[in-house]
């Protein structure tokens, strides 16, 4: 087992922290990068075997420079790249500030494009290298009330689908997508939100280690895209063949299902600067509760089936 060097953006907590943890299990080494530095010196102590951390912004590309810069400094050189960075707003679009909206493009659309620049610049230089970006099922399908993450993260997915072909003269370059499901990390409690309620992911809800052992799987055996949660491919179908049901059912699911109870006052959150995290948060779910969501998804599903069928 070869011992790679790896960079990761998004560090700090959820599934970049996960896979920094499991990259250093198996050995690589690391180069650790988000916002927060209280949360990526944790990490790093978490890691063991000293990894080079360093504080970055990636809406900055001198930051993503500097980055880069000591990483090729410490080690000579980068193997793996995996960026998961991300903000995240609850409210309707007209609800959300256009401020807080612009920022969490300019975060999870064009700092992505920021580190794939700067990773591909790398990889060009040295002549191989992976970049993994954590996506989303939120980029193939479309929900209420987190409308800059969903366009966002369609964008993600339309710019690394093009560079997996502008890529294709380099054979020792892979660019890869994850996209999972929902995951029980600390972005949605720390996000900003202007919907009254805290958000959490809908059932079913994968860990992010279970996201983070498919990243670093990715890394040994790149492939240009995977997709991670049990129900990801029905609700593409959904999406895909039934859009009337679809959206009918959408909107009093993310109610029930992405919203908690728990009343929060409007916030920009964690959009413009790190703040402290907790993991998990009211995500975890009870069988009980994930019964009832079901059931009420059922009911609302056949009442829209019956309506969409012809009269006699």
């Amino acid at each position: 087992m070869s011992s790679r060097v790896v960079v990761l953006t998004g560090a700090s907590s959820g599934i970049g922290r996960a896979a920094a943890l499991a990259f250093a299990a198996r050995g690589d080494r690391l180069v650790l990068a988000a916002r927060g530095a209280d949360d990526l010196t944790k990490v790093a102590a978490a890691c063991g075997n000293d990894p080079l951390v360093v504080p970055t912004d990636i809406t900055r590309r001198g930051d993503l420079d500097a980055l880069l810069n000591r990483a090729v400094e410490r080690y000579g050189h980068v193997d793996v790249w995996v960026d998961s960075a991300a903000v995240m707003a609850y409210g309707t679009f007209e609800d959300v500030p256009p401020e807080v909206f612009d920022h969490m493009i300019a975060t999870d659309l064009l700092g992505s494009a920021n580190v794939a620049r700067t990773a591909l610049r790398q990889f060009r230089a040295q002549g191989h290298g992976t970049l993994i970006g954590v996506s989303s099922l939120l980029s193939h399908v479309t929900v209420p009330y987190i409308s800059a993450y969903v366009t966002a993260k369609w964008g993600q997915r339309g710019l690394f689908r093009s560079l997996q072909q502008e890529t294709r003269d380099a054979p020792g370059i892979h660019v890869c997508l994850v996209a999972p499901g929902s995951v029980d990390t600390p972005i949605y409690t720390s996000a900003a939100n202007y919907a009254g309620f805290v958000g959490r992911p809908p059932p079913p809800v994968d860990s992010a280690e279970r996201i983070a052992a498919r990243v670093v799987r990715l890394a040994g055996k790149p492939r240009p895209s995977v997709s991670v949660g049990a129900t990801n491919r029905l609700i593409e179908l959904g999406f895909t063949l039934l859009p009337p049901v679809y959206d009918v059912l959408v909107t009093p699911l993310m109610r029930r299902g992405g919203l908690s109870r728990q009343a929060i006052d409007g916030t920009d959150g964690n959009v413009f600067g790190p703040r402290p995290r907790v993991e998990g948060g009211p995500g975890r779910w009870s069988r009980a509760q994930v019964g009832a969501v079901v059931a009420g998804a059922a009911l609302v599903a056949g009442a829209s089936v019956r309506r969409l069928l012809p009269r006699n």
